[in-house]
């Protein structure tokens, strides 16, 4: 118990070494509607810009606006706090929206009749969040939200992997996972003060890095379950430890399951801690009520850890291993729609808007055909790898009944 407990400790080092470095920063604002006019003033120039057929330099203010307001004095984080995920998606590919029409040269009314869209959910998001009076609570609140929400993927990911390796003889290998995680804690503090340092040059970094490491992420979380997913039947699961082949987790399963781990952890690490920055720099009294939203969610998450690890445990093999894989399968799905959505917030990715759905964050689904296409690919493959297990297995049990 205490090599686990050991590791949420070394989060919670992790994450306050880099809050010491970074200081306490001074908010520039007093309120969030001061932050919207600025915006309001980059998005005017955007489309005065595109007017004079500058369509570069129109682009560039509504990245100004995006990257050095929405983002950087924490507008989008304080509207996934306090008023929803959905909305902080919307207003994302509204931005995204402008940027398209501007690069396909859509009509001038067009684009200001987009970019005064944009404004007007802006200003109701301002006058939303400047109503709600900084309080105890809500700030404890809003850090506990944080914490759980962005920890919660990750614990998934490293527990059910951990009560994999214990289910299958492999206790040992255990201790790859964790030491995974403990390097992917390091790896994003520094992460995260690299980002911080290089934001003023461009705030697209951000996206890029989160982007790249959540696609990579679905590769080694797809191949995993559907690893799992293939020694769901008993006799197959027999049959494997029997001929020995456990040598793929001393090899390379092994290095699968260590890349899982640190993808999971590095990617929420980082985001946390740009989280954090930000809300300890909006909070004027109460920043002791952030930390105390942080202690009480690691605590919340040690407990989450403790229940999927050795809940696990009492449930038999082939219900464990099939939901393990599930579980996989469907954050791999998430981590996709979530990955390509960060790239479209850098520009990388295109967006083709898709008017009948909605956003789920959770889930990582979004209204656009870039997020959703490969989603569908995903869903596809999984519902083939599973098929084609549960076929095998039972012509395997045919044969040795004969």
């Amino acid at each position: 118990m205490k090599k686990y407990v050991s590791g949420f400790l070394f989060f919670s080092i992790a994450l306050i070494s880099v809050f010491l470095l970074s200081g306490h920063a001074e908010a520039a604002y007093s309120t969030w509607n001061e932050i919207i006019d600025d915006m309001h003033t980059a998005l005017d120039k955007a489309s005065a810009a595109y007017g004079a057929n500058d369509a570069a330099a129109g682009k560039n203010f509504v990245n100004d606006a995006y990257f050095g307001y929405y983002e950087k004095e924490g507008v989008e984080r304080a509207t996934l706090s306090y008023i929803s995920g959905k909305r902080a998606a919307s207003v994302e590919y509204q931005f995204s929206a402008i940027k398209r029409l501007m690069t396909e040269g859509a009509p001038l009314s067009e684009v200001k009749t987009s970019v005064e869209n944009l404004k007007k959910m802006l200003r109701e998001d301002a006058n939303q969040l400047d109503g709600k009076e900084e309080s105890a609570l809500g700030t404890f609140l809003a850090s506990l939200l944080i914490i759980l929400r962005e920890g919660f993927e990750a614990i998934l990911v490293i527990a059910a992997i951990a009560a994999y390796l214990t289910r299958s003889g492999n206790r040992s290998s255990t201790r790859v996972v964790y030491g995974s995680g403990a390097a992917a804690l390091a790896a994003s503090a520094l992460a995260a003060v690299a980002l911080q340092m290089v934001f003023e040059v461009s705030g697209a970094n951000q996206e890029i890095l989160e982007g790249a490491a959540m696609l990579l992420a679905v590769v080694v979380l797809f191949f995993v379950s559907n690893w799992m997913i293939s020694k769901a039947e008993t006799e197959a699961w027999k049959q494997y430890i029997e001929d020995k082949v456990q040598t793929a987790v001393e090899t390379g399963s092994k290095f699968a399951l260590g890349a899982a781990a640190f993808l999971a952890v590095f990617r929420e690490g980082a985001e946390t801690i740009l989280f954090y920055q930000a809300l300890l720099s909006e909070t004027d009294i109460y920043g002791y009520m952030v930390w105390a939203g942080f202690g009480v969610g690691c605590v919340a998450l040690v407990f989450i850890f403790i229940a999927v690890r050795y809940g696990s445990l009492v449930i038999p093999i082939k219900p464990f291993f099939t939901g393990t894989s599930i579980l996989m399968y469907i954050m791999s799905i998430a981590f996709a729609g979530g990955g390509i959505k960060e790239l479209q917030e850098a520009d990388v990715v295109s967006v083709t808007p898709v008017g009948f759905v909605q956003s789920v964050d959770i889930l990582g689904i979004y209204p656009t055909v870039e997020t959703l296409l490969p989603q569908a690919v995903l869903i596809v493959a999984a519902a083939a790898s599973v098929v084609y297990y549960r076929t095998k297995g039972r012509k395997a049990r045919m044969a040795a009944a004969r």
